[in-house]
């Protein structure tokens, strides 16, 4: 596939789940439309993963970032650039883990088991919200490439159990802020990103569910994009 056409694949497919994200937002907020609600939450959730996360064979926003990149290319700052490919998918991985078991779930989260940080080969806990650049090609080019992408699908598969599990009351709650304290004492988020946890304590659960468990994801997925085009 030439880069012009993957770009317009790309395109296409943003502009198709963009629209749909509307559809979801309002199927959330109706009770008894739950079980569509599921559904296409579980439709947008899984294109935003490697195919290999949810099993399908649908098109996936991450393979179509991640196919044809080097490692070097994927732990790269380009010129004039803040971030990494790299960067981004951990970061991706930790606010999806962080908001899905410790808000909505109240369960362990998934780098904290099966020794993850050790595999991943990265001293970091927290998100990587407001990480200098220096920090960024630090975390960049110490990771584990395979082992970030092999976490971000046990992330993804941990979010589809948990929301496979929610009851349509259960959408309507505010996050506890029991919860919301703790994202700060486990050192989720870095002191000065504690605004995001400010943010996290107006939403509800539905409101988790778009922002940041689809949206954010795709809002640095397209960000990914743009930088693998930049790198050629």
């Amino acid at each position: 596939m030439t880069d012009q056409t993957q770009e317009k694949e790309f395109k296409h497919n943003f502009k198709a789940w963009n629209t749909e994200q509307k559809q979801l937002r309002l199927l959330l907020e109706d009770p008894l439309r739950h079980v569509e609600a599921i559904d296409l939450f579980l439709q947008h959730h899984a294109v935003l993963h490697a195919t290999r996360m949810a099993q399908t064979e649908n098109w996936s926003f991450t393979d179509a970032v991640l196919s044809d990149m080097s490692e070097e290319k994927i732990r790269d700052i380009p010129a004039n650039g803040e971030h990494t490919v790299a960067w981004l998918f951990w970061h991706m991985a930790r606010i999806e883990d962080v908001a899905m078991n410790t808000l909505v779930a109240g369960s362990p989260q998934i780098l904290n088991q099966e020794d993850w940080l050790a595999r991943l080969g990265v001293p970091l806990h927290h998100t990587g919200n407001n990480m200098d650049q220096e920090s960024v090609e630090r975390l960049s080019t110490s990771v584990d490439v395979n082992a970030l992408q092999d976490y971000r699908v046990a992330v993804g598969r941990r979010t589809r159990e948990i929301v496979q599990q929610l009851q349509p009351d259960d959408l309507t709650q505010k996050v506890d802020p029991v919860r919301v304290r703790q994202v700060m004492d486990q050192g989720d988020l870095v002191e000065e990103a504690s605004g995001i946890a400010d943010y996290w304590g107006r939403r509800t659960v539905s409101g988790l569910l778009l922002m940041p468990a689809t949206r954010h994801n795709m809002v640095h997925l397209n960000e990914a994009f743009r930088l693998k085009k930049r790198r050629g």
